[in-house]
């Protein structure tokens, strides 16, 4: 096991900046995700800690040892990409064992090795069979093996789930997160699905056109996001986002409102963020509820979706502008073409300011 700190790290390609002063602190043992939508420059910061791509500026430690100029095999670090890269003509076992060989270690302990880890994967009844014998998550688990053999300080995921059908992911994801608990290692894991992130991460990192928007727990990035793309990019259906006023009241101070949610109190001290006129509201799917209503300050229902356990309802306003979310458990009665009105749980609404930050409100009445 071991940590790793990143102090400053740039990389460069050309003329095009993939990654911008990063800084960021893996303890040792911990289960910590990279995040983000493709070309956030979540791939090339693994790469960059695993060594397989150079840095153009800043530190790398692993534990106390600056490690920039040293290559992947002197990192004791252990990769699992997204192709299972296994060797078709090889065993399982011949699979697993190709890097202790390469590294000339001596065959008993090649073998005491691949049996241990064969045995924490479950793959015991396997290791005479080949690739193609061998269904996606069975290879994707020799490709963890073959990494794990090796007994790495570190272990890095590369996306490893994006081959498998939605049943396997799920069994997949159990199993690695079980993995983590048996082994304690060290894990790194790269993935723009956020469901894996906050089903495996011990500390998720979100990123965005290669810089950190925000680091925490799963709880604390979904509760409180720091920035508008963190709270639209954490959770699923994402969050709701619509347009918020200032408006001035002697008695209350600024307070801000959104069409049919109501309306909030800026802090007394939020001086700042009274001149800030650009305001987003938002509100997760969850914290809305309907109730019937008529008029212009309605919404209209345009889709229903069933999935089983719960209902997504797709409202618009009637002027057919921003879309919204609101979900329930099922059953659900509303229909397309049905007017609601929305009401919030003002204790779970977020507001941005024109710079999408979020900023700290009190919550009042719903009142609309």
């Amino acid at each position: 096991m071991a940590s790793v700190t990143l102090n400053k790290i740039n990389k460069v390609f050309g003329s095009t900046h993939i990654i911008n002063d990063v800084d960021l602190i893996i303890g040792d043992g911990e289960f910590v995700v990279f995040v983000g939508p493709s070309g956030c420059g979540k791939s090339t910061l693994l790469r960059l800690i695993a060594g397989l791509e150079s840095i153009t500026d800043g530190d790398l430690k692993i534990d106390d040892d600056v490690v920039n100029e040293l290559p992947p095999r002197e990192r004791g670090v252990g990769m699992v990409f997204q192709s299972y890269a296994l060797y078709p003509h090889m065993s399982v076992y011949e699979n697993m064992a190709f890097g202790l060989k390469l590294a000339k270690t001596d065959k008993q302990t090649v073998h005491e090795r691949v049996m241990a880890t064969a045995r924490i994967l479950q793959l015991e009844e396997l290791l005479e069979r080949k690739p193609k014998a061998l269904s996606g998550g069975q290879r994707q688990r020799v490709a963890m093996g073959r990494a794990m053999a090796r007994e790495p300080r570190i272990l890095l995921f590369d996306e490893p789930l994006s081959n498998l059908d939605a049943s396997l992911r799920v069994q997949m994801r159990n199993e690695i997160a079980r993995l983590h608990d048996r082994l304690g290692s060290t894990m790194i894991y790269v993935t723009h699905d956020q469901v894996e992130a906050m089903t495996l991460a011990d500390k998720i990192v979100v990123l965005k056109g290669g810089h950190i928007e925000q680091v925490g727990s799963p709880q604390t990035l979904y509760q409180q996001p720091a920035t508008k793309f963190v709270a639209g990019f954490i959770g699923s259906p994402t969050m709701n986002f619509m347009p918020a006023e200032l408006e001035d009241n002697p008695a209350e101070g600024c307070r801000v409102r959104a069409k049919g949610i109501g309306a909030l109190n800026l802090p007394q001290d939020a001086s700042a963020q009274r001149t800030n006129a650009q305001l987003t509201l938002g509100v997760r799917p969850e914290h809305l509820r309907l109730a019937p209503a008529e008029g212009d300050n309605a919404f209209e229902v345009v889709n229903v979706e069933y999935l089983g356990n719960e209902v997504y309802v797709y409202l618009e306003p009637m002027e057919g502008r921003t879309l919204l979310i609101h979900r329930s458990e099922a059953p659900c009665q509303w229909q397309v073409g049905q007017r609601a009105a929305l009401i919030a749980d003002l204790a779970c609404v977020h507001l941005f300011d024109g710079n999408d930050h979020s900023l700290a409100v009190r919550k009042t009445s719903a009142a609309a």
